[in-house]
């Protein structure tokens, strides 16, 4: 989900005061079914550019239009990033290769609706009060889709609480978590699969809702693991009356009833009837689906084996996803103020209730904040040309980058590498280069969505997610342009970056030969032409194909580069052909025209001389 600060949604004239520069809009819910408002834009100023085409009129006033707003986002998708970019109920879809991302381009206001007011008088038992506290000044969000039934179908917005729906999830018990994930897998091996289109009617939202409909009411007094069926149970019962009845009461406003434009008529009849016979099979019916039908036989024909079974699974198919996904959280801090408020915020964090989760996600932030606290300090100082001041500032950026690469990933070194690098120590860099290339030959390293190994659970299995996360985790080496990066590609960034574009993300084999073959260059020019030699087995291999999302078109460009500065012209020329022809993933096609016409130039004028 994607919304501007600057833009505010209010639900009453009264809180405009609470706003001074922000382009305001007003919730207007008088004629649009429970769950759905109408946005009316209030007061139009520079914020709005973006969106004002998207707005039409009614009864004299200026609305949002949610499909014409799903318009204007696809068509800038694709104009900025590309893709094969579709709309997809509230999103825009983007398939890039394997990967299917829905984007929701919303807008967010920061009071709770009106018509969710009685949603926090409902909640005795559960979710406790902090978290009702926490839910509420958060306030909701607009998704851009409308009420089929509405009479504004194509102009309305959905109120959106998906930000309180994750803080339900965390504040679910283990018991409450494992039915929540049989009733997903119910949703996707059973209903899916086993009960034809009907079944297709029902997804995971209603069984979330469901959850927490269940947990609030106080149906089963004890949710423990011992009375995890019959927890399920009770929740399934509660979908089957649903389906029944042809209501499915939103849980944060009960009138928006959710099957009201999809669930009717004979397909209802159809898929009650289909419940209703698993329903008769009673809790046996679990059987039917695979993953669930798996675990069961295995516990009983060998009890200790479904824990090594469990084990194994989870973490070959789970850890690369956790690590994959936190590697896409990468912030980006321009400037020291930044950084250091983000520091504090961790700081801050530390001392609080953490899980495993949040632990290795706050590792991943103190590496990040730190590398970014290196290289700016480094940028900053410079330029002084005060010998004390560089020193200092040296040293302390020196201790950042070897502190976060204990925080981080294996691949965070070469950070340390490319520090060491920039500021000409080519025989430190090479040390740190080396001690990451020997750590990456281990058999077990993981690798974007890849374990390497089976070796990775024998050796690292059961360990705690931070250990695996500094021992056998490497991901790609994210330039920016701002903070890390390196003057050899200044011309990439700068493609990079007109194109809309944020940084280059390069595989960590393909940065780390390159560091190498650089810092080679100026030592010894023969251990430079055999890195160089690694490197182009590398990228004519198609190795770094493993690694979802890194474009081979920055590898190909990279390889053109090192063999530039070598001096092997043909190659390098070949070398950017090559990188035009793959997927423009990191819109660096400028800067590889630019480097070719170079590049002929400096052929034109060897030949003349």
């Amino acid at each position: 989900m994607y919304w501007l600060k600057q833009n505010k949604v209010i639900w009453d004239l009264n809180q405009a005061q609470f706003y001074n520069d922000r382009a305001l809009i007003f919730a207007n819910c008088t004629d649009s079914p429970p769950g759905f408002t109408l946005l009316q834009l209030l007061s139009p100023n520079i914020h709005c550019k973006a969106f004002i085409t998207t707005c039409i009129p009614i009864n004299g006033k200026f609305y949002i239009s949610s499909s014409k707003h799903k318009q204007m986002m696809c068509f800038f998708q694709r104009k900025c990033c590309g893709g094969n970019c579709v709309q997809h109920g509230p999103c825009v879809s983007d398939v890039s290769g394997n990967d299917e991302i829905d984007m929701a381009w919303c807008f967010a206001s920061d009071f709770w609706p009106p018509s969710a007011f009685p949603w926090i008088e409902r909640c005795h038992n559960w979710p406790p009060p902090r978290a009702v506290q926490d839910i509420v000044n958060k306030g909701c969000h607009f998704v851009a889709i409308g009420h089929k039934l509405g009479n504004h179908e194509h102009d309305e917005w959905r109120i959106s609480f998906s930000l309180a729906e994750q803080k339900l999830v965390f504040e679910m018990n283990h018991c409450q978590f494992l039915v929540y994930g049989l009733l997903k897998i119910l949703t996707k091996e059973i209903f899916h699969r086993m009960l034809g289109n009907e079944g297709k009617l029902l997804c995971s939202y209603h069984m979330k809702t469901a959850v927490f409909w269940g947990i609030q009411h106080n149906i089963i007094y004890f949710w423990c693991p011992q009375n995890l069926l019959e927890c399920f149970w009770v929740c399934f019962k509660l979908i089957l009356k649903w389906v029944y009845e042809g209501v499915c009461p939103n849980f944060f406003i009960p009138e928006n009833n959710m099957f009201l434009h999809n669930i009717y008529g004979e397909a209802q009849k159809n898929l009650f009837n289909n419940l209703y016979a698993l329903y008769q099979k009673g809790i046996a019916f679990l059987l039917l689906s695979p993953s669930i039908n798996f675990w069961i036989i295995t516990s009983l024909l060998d009890p200790r084996r479904i824990c090594t079974e469990y084990i194994r699974i989870f973490e070959d198919e789970f850890d690369p996803e956790l690590f994959t996904e936190i590697s896409k959280k990468n912030l980006v801090y321009d400037d020291l103020p930044s950084c250091m408020r983000c520091l504090i915020t961790v700081e801050k964090l530390i001392s609080s209730h953490l899980t495993e989760y949040h632990v290795i996600m706050l590792l991943r932030s103190i590496a990040d904040i730190f590398q970014a606290t290196a290289f700016i300090l480094h940028e900053l100082n410079k330029k002084t040309g005060l010998n004390k001041r560089v020193y200092v500032a040296d040293k302390t950026s020196c201790y950042m980058v070897k502190q976060a690469a204990k925080f981080g990933f294996i691949s965070d070194m070469l950070y340390t590498a490319i520090y060491y690098y920039k500021t000409l120590r080519y025989v430190k860099s090479l040390f740190f280069i080396k001690t990451t290339k020997l750590k990456l030959t281990r058999p077990y390293i993981l690798r974007s969505h890849k374990v390497a190994d089976k070796s990775y659970t024998e050796v690292l299995g059961g360990k705690p997610l931070s250990t695996k996360m500094r021992q056998a985790v490497a991901m790609h080496i994210i330039v920016d342009g701002k903070t890390r990066y390196i003057n050899e590609l200044v011309p990439e960034i700068a493609s990079n970056r007109q194109n809309g574009m944020f940084g280059i993300a390069i595989a960590d084999r393909v940065m780390l030969l390159m560091l190498e073959i650089l810092c080679y260059i100026h030592i010894d020019r023969k251990k430079a032409h055999s890195a160089l030699n690694d490197l182009q087995d590398l990228v004519h291999r198609g190795e770094v194909e493993i690694e979802p999302g890194i474009g081979k078109d920055i590898a190909w460009q990279i390889l053109g580069i090192c063999q530039q500065m070598t001096g092997n012209h043909k190659a390098a020329l070949y070398s950017y052909l090559q990188s035009l022809q793959q997927d423009p993933i990191h819109r660096i096609q400028t800067a590889t025209l630019i480097r070719i016409l170079t590049l002929y130039s400096d052929l034109r004028r060897y030949r003349e001389d």
